[in-house]
């Protein structure tokens, strides 16, 4: 399956670029944007999730967010959106 890998930082100084390549890689039907090497992030990181969900929704397109770092997932329990965001467990992960 296609998918949208992210570098080691989301903060504000890197978001809108951040943010316009996700938004390349859901155009191109990458359903799925994985966090493992983002080590990195402050509260715009939320913003451009809740972005590439909107823009998704918006394209009728599934996208699921994977291995979130732990400093991210308690962003989005500090700003309460977890029910917002489409958040791949290990329950939830086929691996090939």
């Amino acid at each position: 399956m296609p998918m949208f890998e992210l570098g080691q930082s989301l903060t504000f100084g890197n978001a809108s670029a951040v943010l316009e390549q996700g938004l390349q890689a859901l155009a191109q039907q990458q359903p799925v944007i994985d966090m493992a090497a983002l080590a990195t992030v402050d509260s715009s990181a939320v913003a451009v999730l809740l972005a590439w969900q909107r823009a998704a929704r918006a394209r009728n397109q599934a996208l699921t967010f994977q291995n979130l770092p732990a400093n991210l997932r308690s962003l989005i329990a500090l700003y309460d959106v977890e029910q917002l965001l489409p958040v791949a467990t290990a329950e939830t992960v086929r691996h090939p």
